[in-house]
């Protein structure tokens, strides 16, 4: 089962994601990438997944176009907000879903308050993908 988690920057959300799927089953194939891959993972997110004792700080924030040749099961996008554009992945797919998330690192005003941001859509990216894992990939293995 190949799964491959799609945002804009693949620096929080998708990381996230990524860490989560992995951690429910290792013989689920997890990659996660970005249109506009930051080449860089936001520290806060790495962070709050440590809190939870799942590490992404090997993870790598990477361009699509490295896995644009390679088929999947599952591609899976999970921008959120409005003012967000969606990335399209035009590569060999089975399945295409989406999983919506606000983007924490556009979160304003205290440290306490952007902490809360992340711990909010980290809960949040678990819920919805182990969902997804029970109800879609479970079965199928």
């Amino acid at each position: 089962m190949k799964v491959l988690i799609l945002c804009t920057g693949n620096s929080c959300r998708s990381q996230m994601a990524h860490g989560f799927l992995q951690s429910f089953d290792p013989r689920i194939i997890v990659s996660s990438a970005g249109t506009e891959a930051s080449g860089k993972l936001n520290q806060k997110a790495v962070s709050v997944m440590k809190d939870i004792g799942i590490d992404i700080s090997h993870h790598t924030s990477d361009s699509v176009d490295i896995y644009i040749n390679d088929e999947w099961d599952y591609v899976i996008t999970v921008c959120g907000g409005a003012n967000e554009n969606c990335p399209a992945f035009m590569g060999k797919v089975k399945h295409r879903l989406h999983i919506g998330f606000d983007d924490p690192s556009h979160a304003e005003g205290t440290e306490e308050f952007i902490n809360s941001e992340f711990i909010r859509v980290r809960d949040e990216i678990k819920a919805g993908f182990y969902k997804f894992y029970e109800e879609e990939i479970k079965p199928q293995l």
